[in-house]
């Protein structure tokens, strides 16, 4: 019944051909908060920097760093000497990235005063200095093999680094440049290579944004929709449908410091209470993958051997009785999540399936800033997002380190292991082969702590009309920007 609706709406809605300028219409979900690739914490502002900024080294899809910017070399395990290569692109303003746009940047990034989320991962470096004007010399505080894995911050010019500008002017030497803010909250790129326009719009409400595709009105969208939808594009000739499994994975995150979900009892009822293949199936409609941890299975610092927490009604509330609640004394929980209307039937069914155990949930959703700005201060009980752009095992210690607690890094469940400490800091300081096994058993200790409950990993899915040329990228990035182009040119 509900597809039949939201088709007829479509059907009703749909005009002809797309009008309007020369720009490529991306429309988006969400817009991006900040276009400083230092300040950045959101996925659809990692995205678009991404597009803005160039960045010492990138991630490939196992997790190993590759040149971009710049090749390395290793003096020792505490000395790196980065050379800039000759052919990097310069920035939006026509000058050359040296090596003092480099230093800038992550010293900048290592100051308190700045805030950047990135410094608890670069905390360690001692020491960073410009050689030559292409030579920088990396010293650190400790043995770190994998240091160059971790300079993935865009390089911004030294002159505006200490500038708030960069936030809502940025200048930068990536695949685009930024033309303007829209009326509407997105904004304009332009592609660098050949002057084509991209018009990044967003787009709260999934149906409308189908709407503005099948009307002309948007050329391309990645993401984000319920599965009828999905269905009835796949359904349409003008439309293409290119879809890759995905590295984002969603969970549902606990508040540790709340004095009920401390108890590993009342997170276990969660766990066990949740039908992760229901969801996949009839809300995903299969576009999705369960997961059991951030690094998705095949990563070199993965952990592919753990244990799910299966959906089991009664021994959620065998664990539920075991910490006090029950008939007589039923658990209240408070539920967060964006508008988003996808996210919102999500939190429903876990409503409804919470419900059936003995627990009542009060789902409270807010505008994405609203939303994220209290995920971030701590102001939660419950609440499911994403990580996205998930490419190596940083992220472990970025969201469960105890130093990674908000503003130095994005442990916001406020989880404290000694155990998974000392596993995080000693696997930083040592080469792939060694670090993995110790890696793996962070992950065991997290998962057996049920810091989370582990979702899945969400396929990465573009819809086009009028444009050809784009993939998504594994990770969800907007990367296939660079090669989209009208379905009529060659």
């Amino acid at each position: 019944m509900v597809r039949l609706g939201i088709v007829w709406l479509i059907l009703l809605l749909v005009a002809c051909d797309r009008t309007g300028p020369d720009a490529i219409v991306f429309a988006v979900a969400t817009a991006p908060s900040v276009l400083d690739p230092r300040l950045a914490g959101d996925a659809a502002s990692e995205r678009i920097n991404a597009l803005l900024y160039d960045r010492l080294v990138s991630i490939d899809r196992q997790g190993r760093a590759q040149p971009a910017m710049a090749v390395w070399r290793a003096v020792d395990d505490r000395h790196f000497e980065f050379t800039l290569r000759p052919g990097r692109a310069v920035f939006s303003d026509g000058r050359l990235p040296d090596a003092t746009d480099v230093v800038a940047t992550y010293r900048s990034v290592l100051d308190k005063a700045l805030g950047s989320p990135h410094a608890g991962a670069l905390a360690h470096i001692d020491a960073i200095t410009a050689v030559s004007p292409d030579k920088i010399d990396v010293r650190l505080s400790r043995p770190d093999p994998m240091l160059p894995s971790r300079l993935t911050v865009g390089i911004v010019p030294a002159s505006l680094a200490d500038s708030a500008r960069l936030a809502r002017r940025p200048t930068g030497s990536g695949a685009f440049e930024f033309v303007r803010w829209r009326e509407n909250g997105g904004l304009l790129l332009r592609r660098r290579t050949d002057a084509q326009l991209v018009a990044i719009e967003p787009v709260a409400d999934p149906t409308m944004r189908v709407l503005k595709l099948l009307r002309g009105e948007a050329d391309l969208l990645q993401n984000d929709l319920p599965s009828e939808l999905y269905d009835y594009l796949r359904d349409q000739q003008a439309v293409a449908v290119e879809q890759r499994p995905g590295t984002t994975f969603a969970y549902l995150g606990f508040n540790l410091a709340d004095p009920v979900l401390s108890n590993r009892d009342v997170r276990a009822a969660i766990a066990h209470a949740i039908d992760r293949d229901a969801i996949i199936r009839y809300l995903f409609g299969g576009r999705a993958q369960k997961a059991e941890a951030v690094l998705r299975p095949g990563h070199w610092a993965g952990n592919d051997a753990l244990k799910a927490y299966q959906f089991d009604p009664d021994l959620a509330r065998q664990y539920l009785a075991r910490a006090g609640f029950g008939t007589h004394w039923p658990l209240h929980l408070s539920y967060k999540t964006s508008t988003d209307p996808f996210r919102l039937r999500i939190a429903h069914v876990f409503k409804d399936q919470l419900a059936d155990v003995g627990i009542e949930l009060d789902i409270a959703s807010y505008d994405w800033g609203t939303f994220f700005g209290d995920i971030k201060a701590g102001r939660f009980q419950l609440y499911s997002l994403a990580w996205v752009g998930v490419n190596t095992p940083d992220i472990l210690r970025y969201a469960f380190h105890s130093d990674s607690r908000p503003p130095g890094g994005a442990n916001r469940g406020n989880y404290h292991s000694r155990d998974v400490d000392d596993l995080l800091d000693a696997a930083a300081t040592l080469e792939p082969g060694k670090a993995r096994p110790l890696y793996a058993a962070a992950q065991r200790q997290i998962h057996d702590d049920i810091v989370y409950v582990p979702l899945w990993y969400e396929s990465n899915i573009a819809a086009m009309r009028t444009v050809a040329g784009y993939r998504p990228g594994h990770d969800g990035n907007y990367l296939a920007l660079g090669a989209v182009r009208r379905a009529d040119e060659r």
